[in-house]
């Protein structure tokens, strides 16, 4: 009996779907207030360096996802880079670790943005999600990551719709000359401080976070070599320009100490733009962190399943269902460890950890193609990028995560 194999069904707009949908669900819906209560009004400053570094990570990620195109990707990237089969499996197992602390933060934005409706019990709707998203995962890659790509559709309308309606609000205005005259004057540019941005781009860092995630289905798309640097860079680009929109129009409209305080912060600015209850949008922001939570379990599933396979894990993960050709073991594992982290911490503390574990990653991942590159220069078939990349995107994971911490000691 031949051996059951992953599915390679997702084609170039498939898989770019779904990383927008993992990088867009899980920050701009939930934390955009959280950044701007860091940062204030420098949050699209903040934004924007978060965005540069992980861009330049994010070519790392293009060239070694055509290199390596399997699952358990950056576990993959660092056994190939250093040779080094613990140190290989401590990253699958970190990254694992922040694809299930993300979703845990992601399924605290659900409950911000379902209160809208209705009061549920915020543990509830958190274990009736998790289990949902759990049989969904499991029932099949194919009809998982098209159900992710029509919700990536809502997310980025919804992202459109909040741009249009506070760009509406803010030009239609009698008073728009002078509103930016308040601005300005609220902005306390003679205390420009550094410390609050960087902190600022920490935690939309977070926003940033799920092009990574991509390389980890690898084995279960359609040319890999082609599609999957390809899919990287453009939801890097989208979500970049998106992400630029919405946190402009957020600190022209609103205070962001204001906004800092809302568990729905997309909503509420709406509201404060239109006047009007915010339904349409909390509906796409229900919809935009079921999505990223979705992604997030599918993607640390195959991490379990990709480590398992090389015999790093139990064998017992690696089993795929006959019928769906899912990893049905390790699906229910992930969906258990979210289950815990969710009930258990609070959404920032879940960014702020997620943020730290991927920055480490990226400086090791970084590390690995330098390596690589100087092994291997230019392999028949990959694009590769300058020698440069890997050096600039150690160096700027490095510094942000030093930043951070020694903020946390002053």
């Amino acid at each position: 009996m031949s051996q059951i194999t992953l599915k390679r069904s997702l084609s170039l707009p498939l898989i770019t779907f779904y990383g927008l949908g993992n990088i867009l669900g899980a920050g701009i819906y939930v934390l955009v207030g959280k950044v701007a209560g860091e940062a204030g009004y420098f949050a699209p400053i903040a934004f924007l360096v978060a965005a540069i570094i992980a861009a330049v990570s994010a070519f790392t990620y293009a060239e070694l996802s055509a290199r390596y195109p399997v699952s358990a990707g950056e576990a993959v990237y660092i056994e190939e880079g250093f040779g080094l089969q613990k140190l290989s499996l401590l990253v699958g197992l970190l990254i694992t670790f922040a694809g299930i602390v993300s979703a845990s933060a992601i399924v605290h934005g659900f409950v911000g943005y379902l209160q809208v409706f209705v009061d549920w019990p915020g543990w509830m709707v958190i274990t009736l999600l998790l289990f949902l998203l759990g049989v969904l995962a499991a029932w099949g890659i194919n009809l998982s990551v098209k159900t992710a790509a029509l919700f990536t559709l809502a997310e980025i309308a919804g992202l459109l719709l909040v741009i249009a309606v506070g760009g509406q609000s803010l030009f239609s205005s009698d008073q728009f000359f002078q509103d930016l005259q308040n601005i300005k004057t609220a902005i306390p540019w003679d205390h420009f401080s550094i410390l609050g941005i960087f902190s600022g781009a920490f935690l939309a860092f977070y926003a940033y976070i799920g092009f990574e995630d991509m390389v980890n289905v690898a084995e279960e798309v359609k040319e890999p070599q082609r599609n999957m640097p390809l899919a990287i860079m453009w939801c890097v680009i989208i979500s970049t320009l998106l992400y630029s929109g919405v946190t402009l129009v957020a600190v022209a409209l609103m205070d962001p100490m204001t906004l800092s305080q809302s568990n729905a912060p997309l909503a509420t600015l709406y509201t404060y733009a239109t006047g009007d209850a915010p339904i349409v949008i909390s509906v796409i922001g229900s919809v935009a962190v079921v999505n990223g939570a979705l992604i997030q379990l599918i993607m640390s599933s195959r991490l379990f399943y990709g480590m398992a396979s090389r015999k790093w894990l139990p064998t017992g993960l690696a089993h795929i269902h006959p019928r769906t050709r899912t990893p049905i073991n390790s699906t229910l594992l992930t969906v258990g460890l979210m289950l815990f982290f969710s009930l258990v911490f609070q959404i920032v503390q879940l960014a702020e950890m997620t943020s730290y574990l991927v920055l480490i990653v990226f400086a090791l991942v970084n590390l690995a193609l330098i390596r690589i590159k100087k092994r291997q220069p230019r392999p028949e078939g990959v694009r590769v990028f300058s020698r440069w990349v890997p050096y600039l995107g150690f160096a700027t994971a490095t510094l942000l995560l030093v930043f951070e911490v020694f903020s946390n000691i002053l």
